[in-house]
């Protein structure tokens, strides 16, 4: 079987046996957020009157559909409601685009490191992955197209990015986006485009592909509430795009899997009712909690991590061997003050092999002081490894 581990999950029965011996793990490895669902949304879940829970459209409930509209028109994106699919979740958007414009054979080519999820959506799809490598010298900026050239051959279909960046953080500018645009009408692609964090950036805005002109027949969205509105187990998302024979052969898929699920396009309905200024709050936190956690990691001698524009992950490069080592060793065999830290190790969101043994990924979804006292354990930890170089 080809299908990837998670490097986001493959470590779990490690963190598990070190609670069982009363050890307090910071869980840095997942982007779950501890910020609370808003209550608003989950009340309407509440006094929903649902004689019958029953199927809803293939496609999601219409007047979901409608309030999506409303939601993307007020981030600059024009879409109608049948341009629209809602999703299980942003993974089943990314799975629909996978199987809805590609072949068994294709290649789809995404910046690395990237989120290790796609790699699975790809085997599943009978696709490949052919990465581009972004260097954390550069703070993960796009590498230059003609680096992408290289890599586009007669079975290239597709460029796929997240923006803002899941692993990395990095937040694509405007003069990112309007490149990638040329190249792909260049040459004929796909532009997938991951947008679950949305709402967090901090250096600058997040340009959507639904607002580069002319590339209405080439861009598919990917989007999600889980992030958005710490709902990730609402398993909500939503297929976005202008291309009628694209959207044609999605609508095949969520027809075979008859609906997505009811309730939660309910909250999904309630949440783009929230105020306009509900997202100052979580934002500016995350905000707080990046600033903390890149000062505390660069301030480790050996340490460095760039600053990310968005999202709530950072990368960081450590003074080790093998991050797939070190942070299994975090969690079997190290504890400061009866508590330890559980990481990504990087290796599993790039596609080039050996890419990745001295990175990380952190995600900033706790508050402060448990992020201060993961750093404490992170600096305790670097002290002590056996494979320190």
């Amino acid at each position: 079987m080809d299908m990837p581990a998670s490097p986001i999950r493959k470590l779990v029965p490690f963190a598990e046996a070190a609670k069982k011996k009363g050890i307090k793990v910071f869980h840095l490895n997942i982007g779950q957020p501890d910020i609370e669902t808003p209550p608003a949304v989950l009340e309407a879940v509440r006094k929903a009157n649902i004689p019958v829970l029953e199927y809803s459209h293939s496609a999601g409930n219409e007047s979901y559909r409608k309030k999506l509209v409303e939601y993307y028109e007020r981030n600059g994106i024009t879409v109608t409601k049948d341009q629209i699919i809602v999703t299980a979740g942003g993974s089943e958007a990314i799975q629909f685009g996978f199987f809805a414009c590609l072949n068994p054979g294709d290649e789809v080519i995404v910046p690395e490191p990237f989120y290790a999820n796609y790699n699975g959506f790809a085997c599943a799809a009978g696709v490949t992955v052919i990465p581009v490598t972004s260097t954390i010298e550069s703070g993960f900026a796009l590498p230059p197209i003609e680096e992408f050239e290289k890599k586009i051959s007669s079975r290239s279909k597709a460029i796929l990015i997240c923006n803002p960046n899941n692993p990395t953080g990095y937040l694509y500018s405007e003069q990112e986006m309007r490149a990638l645009r040329g190249l792909c009408l260049k040459h004929d692609l796909y532009l997938f485009s991951d947008e679950a964090y949305r709402e967090f950036a901090y250096d600058g805005t997040c340009m959507s592909a639904l607002q580069l002109e002319g590339m209405e027949q080439q861009v598919v969205v990917m989007d999600t509430i889980s992030k958005r509105y710490s709902a990730c187990g609402a398993r909500i998302g939503a297929f976005v795009t202008k291309n009628k024979e694209v959207y044609e052969a999605a609508m095949k898929f969520a027809q075979a899997r008859l609906s997505p699920p009811g309730l939660a396009q309910l909250l999904g309905e309630a949440a783009v009712d929230l105020p306009a200024n509900y997202f100052d709050i979580p934002k500016a936190e995350y905000q707080t909690r990046r600033d903390l956690l890149v000062k505390r990691l660069n301030q480790i001698p050996g340490v460095y991590c760039p600053n990310p524009g968005g999202a709530f992950y950072a990368i960081a490069k450590l003074p080790i061997d093998d991050s797939d080592r070190f942070c299994q060793w975090l969690l079997e065999s190290f504890s400061y003050e009866q508590q330890t830290l559980m990481l990504a190790p990087a290796t599993g969101f790039y596609g080039t092999p050996g890419l990745g043994k001295q990175e990380v990924r952190l995600a900033y979804v706790l508050n402060t002081t448990a992020i201060n006292a993961a750093m404490d354990c992170l600096e305790k930890a670097l002290e002590q490894y056996p494979g320190k170089r």
